[in-house]
């Protein structure tokens, strides 16, 4: 789950790490009070979606005077903004975050990632911090600095100090930088974050470290207890296909491909997809329909796969454990049915009742592509994905 860098910033707060005054905004009439309440003589209006790179797009702008702060808003709110991260869908502008300019001195980078590897949570900090930092990472590693975090210890006093000066911190604002370290540690751990991240980090005129802007994940699997972050979530940033998955019990990723998915257990949907890019094919989602699944559960998830207009073919892979392979022949024969399927399906079945399912698939009269094997199954979907053509 995500949130936006205004409801970030509410986080940090809360844990005693340093921003900008700022209120959010979904008008031109609200933003131009927010600037007077803030107060001052410059501001920053900032376009509040879920995606990084908005101010390469437009959605990062100063102003000097409160009619700049108007004027501003009227031209983001309802705008398609695209970034790198959102693909030239871009995403429309509802709210907005006008926030006191603050007179940056140098820009940093800093980061708490759960690294897979390492199976413990990694801080990142770089001194090249701001609207680049994939450029950094990718062109000088070297400037990207990486700590590993005692899970049992947290960030001690000496490493926090260590990474600070490394990423070229003045001696008279290592405390800060240690405070504001720890208290995003605290911030990462107590909302069961899976990613928060400060780019950019800011040292100010006036020798006060900042956080400029604020970018948060979460574990959904820890949601339960963390019901003040649940009631940020902003589901008109989310793909409707996805919360309709979610909110029948099934586990939906959309993707960019044209083969789409169904297949029971993540284990299993993960090797799926790594073997249909193997043989040179794009998955278009990943779904798994979970290992208790009844007809019905398997008929819904067709149905919200069938709802990408990019598909040219389905791959069914099923291995019948608890999930019994006649059960999953049942859900796809009603939802291949009902919703009139026009493009190659694909069947690869193994384990319990495999029989039994492959006869109701081949009784049902639908055409049906078979596979023995999950090689085979790829390549058999990215062939008959290739060969289809569009009905006009």
């Amino acid at each position: 789950m995500n949130i936006h860098e205004y409801q970030g910033k509410e986080v940090l707060r809360q844990y005693g790490v340093a921003t900008p005054r700022g209120f959010v905004c979904r008008s031109p009439d609200e933003a131009a009070e927010a600037a007077s309440r803030i107060g001052g003589r410059a501001w920053v209006v900032k376009a509040q979606i879920h995606a990084g790179g908005r101010g390469k797009g437009g959605g990062v702008k100063p102003a000097w005077s409160v009619d700049e702060v108007r004027r501003h808003a009227g031209q983001m709110l309802g705008m398609t903004l695209q970034t790198p991260q959102t693909g030239p869908e871009g995403r429309v502008v509802k709210q907005l975050l006008v926030e006191e300019s603050v007179e940056i001195d140098k820009e940093l980078y800093l980061g708490f990632v759960v690294d897979r590897n390492s199976q413990r949570v990694a801080l990142m900090a770089s001194s090249e911090g701001g609207m680049d930092i994939e450029e950094v990472a990718a062109r000088t590693p070297e400037k990207i600095h990486r700590l590993f975090i005692n899970p049992d210890t947290g960030l001690g006093v000496a490493e926090a100090d260590g990474i600070a000066r490394r990423i070229g911190i003045a001696d008279r604002a290592v405390v800060q930088a240690r405070v504001l370290m720890q208290n995003l540690w605290q911030a990462f751990d107590g909302s069961d974050a899976s990613l928060a991240e400060i780019n950019p980090l800011v040292l100010t005129r006036d020798g006060r470290v900042i956080a400029l802007d604020a970018k948060f994940d979460f574990d959904d699997n820890a949601l339960f207890r963390q019901p003040d972050i649940v009631a940020m979530r902003d589901l008109d940033e989310e793909d409707p296909v996805e919360i309709e998955a979610s909110d029948a019990g099934l586990s939906y990723i959309a993707l960019d491909g044209d083969i789409g998915c169904l297949v029971n257990g993540a284990g299993l949907a993960m090797a799926t997809m790594d073997a249909i890019k193997l043989y040179g094919g794009e998955p278009a989602n990943f779904l798994d329909v979970g290992g208790g699944a009844t007809a019905d559960k398997v008929a819904e998830a067709v149905r919200l796969m069938l709802r990408n207009p990019r598909l040219k073919a389905v791959l069914v892979n099923i291995f019948g454990g608890i999930m019994k392979c006649d059960v999953i022949a049942h859900g796809v024969v009603d939802a291949v049915r009902e919703t009139g399927l026009k493009v190659p399906l694909i069947v690869r079945m193994k384990g319990t009742n495999e029989d039994l399912g492959r006869t109701i698939l081949a009784q049902s009269g639908l055409s049906i592509i078979n596979a023995d094997d999950m090689a085979e199954a790829a390549q058999r979907a990215i062939g008959a994905a290739s060969n289809w053509e569009r009905p006009r």
